[in-house]
């Protein structure tokens, strides 16, 4: 019980004191976190819908092997940044290119550097997301498209994008917390984030396990905020869980009877509103 109290006390004392630095750690985590995820998810709608370019055989050889030599891209794209940690990437981005340049390309910024590698790693996992979520739509929806004279573009934006959002949006959410627990290996590049931040404290006040203590609940309750306001988020998106038919007769609807928006009467195909029309 000695231990827990004393515990508790350092706690207290590094809260007062060193306040300031853990806060500003937790937002530059939030807002890397944020940003990264975002751009990330920017550069996966675009290579999963470029992933998801049909062609057919009988195409002209030349739109063929474009499709291909793009889909092997992006391929080599995604396993390369999901089959690598973000900490080589980081170390490999940040001090690689000035070592084989020659300090002729280098970045200036460990920011710029922090979002790059936050987002090409980001992208490379919801590039598959969004072709899931695309390859989840109805393929009869496309077909229904394109026979109203949809192009494949406008299918795409108008039809299959809007539905394969809603689909991954739980895997957006999931990679945005992901990556407020990840950028913690951004203090290899020097980046400020919390983690960096409790390096920091405790290589000025030697209490490692209490400076992890508030660590841990500041990521904790990151995470948990960031959850509660994903839930709500799609939980809008979903809409109501009921609804009601604007009918009164229950077999209305099989018999091809609906209200005329207009005069909020039964519209049918006996009724006079649809005889007028002949």
């Amino acid at each position: 019980m000695g231990k827990f109290a004393q515990l508790l006390q350092d706690v207290l004392r590094l809260c007062t004191k060193y306040f300031p630095i853990y806060f500003s750690g937790m937002k530059n985590t939030v807002l890397l976190a944020l940003i990264g995820t975002v751009l990330g998810c920017m550069i996966g709608f675009v290579c999963g819908v470029l992933n998801a370019v049909p062609y057919d055989p009988k195409d002209p050889l030349r739109k063929r092997i474009l499709i291909k030599v793009m889909r092997a891209v992006i391929r080599a794209y995604v396993e390369l940044f999901r089959g690598t940690p973000m900490v080589l990437q980081a170390v490999f981005i940040y001090y690689a290119l000035p070592y084989f340049t020659d300090g002729a390309a280098r970045f200036n910024s460990v920011w710029a550097a922090s979002i790059l590698v936050v987002s090409v790693n980001t992208g490379a996992y919801m590039t598959e997301s969004v072709r899931g979520g695309i390859i989840s739509v109805d393929p009869g929806q496309v077909e229904g498209a394109m026979a109203i004279g949809l192009t494949h573009v406008q299918a795409m934006m108008y039809v299959i994008l809007p539905q394969a959002i809603r689909n991954i949006l739980p895997q957006i959410g999931n990679n945005y917390i992901i990556n407020l627990k990840d950028t913690s290996v951004m203090f290899m590049i020097s980046f400020t984030d919390f983690f960096a931040a409790h390096r920091g404290v405790v290589g000025a006040t030697y209490l490692y396990f209490p400076s992890a203590v508030i660590e841990m609940t500041g990521y904790l309750t990151m995470t948990l905020i960031s959850s509660f306001l994903l839930r709500r988020l799609e939980q809008r998106l979903e809409g109501s869980s009921s609804f009601e038919l604007a009918v009164a007769d229950p077999l209305t609807l099989t018999s091809g009877v609906y209200r005329n928006p207009a005069s909020g009467e039964l519209f049918g195909e006996r009724s006079r509103d649809f005889i007028g029309k002949e």
